[in-house]
């Protein structure tokens, strides 16, 4: 898939981090990205609009970044779908627990473009 193709959701409650990661993908040359604030909006966006891929944060109001990956997993139509976690817990047993849920690759924070656009291109 190449970049051009790929429709991406950011989901953050921070708008801060929201324009980062954004600024950041469209600076590696993705620049169709929308975003959520919490996973409960974020579901409602993956039901609207054609999402091929996922970028996440774990701590959250309303349905954090777990409790989405779990929800959105749950559903068939979106078990292939690439999910990228952006956290800042870095724990092995946080990144193990994101792994569990179905997240399929993980960033702690602060991170690089070039660590974005690696962890990217490793899941499309």
């Amino acid at each position: 898939m190449s970049q051009e193709d790929l429709n991406i959701l950011i989901v953050d409650d921070s708008p801060t981090m929201r324009r980062i990661i954004k600024n950041t993908l469209e600076r590696i040359g993705y620049k169709n990205s929308i975003d959520a604030s919490n996973g409960k909006e974020a579901i409602d966006m993956l039901k609207e609009n054609s999402i091929n891929f996922v970028i996440t944060d774990w701590n959250m109001p309303e349905m954090n970044g777990l409790e989405f990956v779990t929800e959105i997993r749950s559903q068939s139509e979106y078990e292939n779908l690439p999910i990228l976690m952006i956290t800042t817990r870095g724990m092995k047993d946080d990144v193990l627990q994101a792994v569990q849920a179905g997240v399929n690759n993980y960033i702690v924070k602060p991170f690089t473009p070039e660590t974005l656009e690696e962890k990217i291109n490793k899941l499309i």
